[in-house]
């Protein structure tokens, strides 16, 4: 059966390219559609680069018949319309005829009424909501959407083996495990079962016969082997737990080796700081340097509403967007406690200047998200922060930035989202770890709510709110 899609316009605005997300059937644009693109087509942001998108592909399929009419989206049966129509559906009285939203509402109605098969997908809960109130059907747009945050890929897991294949591993640096000697906890059944593992998935192997005998490795697609940079401390950080192991493991190795890391978790459990500590490190401490720049973006600074008219430069502009950057700088080179003595003052701002003067430096450079487009980073160290709130479009235009000796660390929560029309099953940094679970250029870690390391209040509210 033909469906009819009526899209909104965050739909489009969203993912230029959702017009040939339907297979066989119609999409429907309403033409007030059009009118509201036309608003953000001047934008430098993200929105507005996909507004002008969404243009030119309508433009270009106006060339190919009558838009009113309907022209062929797809060699399997899809059609676009531009829908014009249905001016005289009744709506209630107390809405504004005015809205855009109601318009869109309005057409839908119309269709539904007209007895065909419509859908109006739309990103905005609200518009879902008041399509439900006229019994017109209506869905989230879904094409880009990953699985559940509970189910979403973790890049670590427990498996279980004896202590004598445990005690083999740890003797000998070189040493590995056959994937077949392991076993996975499956809850289902409350039993160990066949184990299957991820490319460079990091593991917590527990032995089946003593509680207090483990080991920790990676799969690295072919046999699980031992961590290399464990026992190391960047800028002078060890890690306090086993997330941040895994973290400075896979932050730790060289760009050619792991040229992508994503790191989730709630706040707290240092993903920013530990990020910062390795950048550092082997800017300052490595001799020959492996990386000639470190750079920081966060999606924040051009989020709908750009940066703005504030004075000054970019980075002057966007320095408002930096102060959590320059909080885990300060407790980095400061370290958690002052000494107390007569000097704390002075140690404070000292650690205070020495922070200001990596920014003056431009030892570390801050930029917006929205202007890696069309850049090609060699030899960079990249933080991408609070990446939950950027769009999968923007996640793969900056990860096809970089060039040769360019490492990418992408950060964020994926279930705290500020973006409005995000979710943690369609925000970028979600999108990246799903898509990107299994390449072998790619290593994750999600930190546990346990492994909270601010302080016991942060600790305590990740595990209570």
């Amino acid at each position: 059966m033909k469906k009819y899609y009526v899209l909104d316009t965050n739909v489009l605005l969203h993912s230029p390219h959702a017009l040939y997300a339907f297979s066989e059937h119609t999409v429907v644009i309403p033409e007030v559609v059009i009118e509201e693109l036309d608003k953000f087509k001047k934008e430098s942001s993200d929105r507005g680069a996909n507004s002008r998108q969404i243009s030119r592909i309508i433009d270009d399929l106006r060339t190919k018949g009558n838009l009113l009419q309907g022209v062929p989206l797809t060699p399997t049966g899809g059609i676009l319309i531009l829908e014009a129509n249905h001016t005289a559906t009744k709506m209630p009285t107390h809405w504004d005829e005015r809205n855009p939203d109601n318009r869109i509402l309005q057409i839908s109605k119309g269709l539904t009424e007209s007895g065909k098969t419509t859908i109006l997908v739309s990103r905005d809960t609200n518009m879902r909501v008041k399509a439900a109130t006229l019994n017109i059907h209506a869905e989230d747009f879904r094409n880009d959407k990953v699985s559940r945050i509970d189910k979403q890929y973790t890049g670590r897991m427990t498996a279980y083996t004896s202590s004598l294949i445990i005690d083999d591993f740890h003797k000998d640096p070189n040493q590995s495990i056959s994937p077949e000697s392991l076993q996975a906890f499956d809850p289902d059944i409350a039993a160990l079962t066949e184990a299957k593992f991820v490319t460079n998935q990091f593991l917590l192997i527990k032995s089946t016969d003593n509680d207090q005998h483990a080991a920790l490795g990676r799969f690295d697609g072919e046999k699980i082997v031992q961590l290399r940079h464990q026992k190391q401390t960047p800028f002078g950080v060890t890690p306090k737990n086993i997330g941040q192991i895994f973290m400075q493991e896979c932050l730790m190795m060289s760009a050619k080796e792991a040229p992508l890391v994503i790191l989730k978790g709630i706040s707290g459990t240092a993903k920013t700081f530990y990020s910062l500590a390795v950048g550092l490190h082997n800017y300052m401490e490595t001799k020959p340097r492996p990386y000639q720049h470190l750079l920081i973006c966060r999606p924040n600074a051009m989020l709908d509403e750009g940066i703005g008219y504030l004075p000054g430069t970019e980075a002057e502009k966007i320095e408002p967007y930096m102060r959590a950057i320059k909080d885990n700088l300060f407790t980095l080179l400061a370290g958690s406690n002052f000494s107390h003595s007569s000097n704390e003052e002075k140690d404070f701002l000292e650690t205070e200047d020495t922070v200001n003067m990596l920014f003056e430096k431009r030892i570390i450079q801050t930029e917006a998200l929205a202007y890696q487009r069309g850049r090609s980073l060699q030899n960079y160290w990249v933080i991408f922060d609070e990446m939950q709130n950027a769009t999968p479009r923007q996640t793969k235009a900056v990860l096809t930035r970089p060039g040769l000796g360019t490492k990418i660390v992408l950060l964020g929560d994926p279930a705290q989202i500020d973006h409005p029309l995000l979710d943690s099953q369609s925000n970028g940094l979600s999108y990246a770890s799903e898509k990107m679970m299994g390449s072998k250029l790619c290593f994750q870690v999600t930190m546990l709510p346990e492994e909270c390391e601010r302080s016991p209040l942060a600790a305590e509210a990740a595990m209570r709110l």
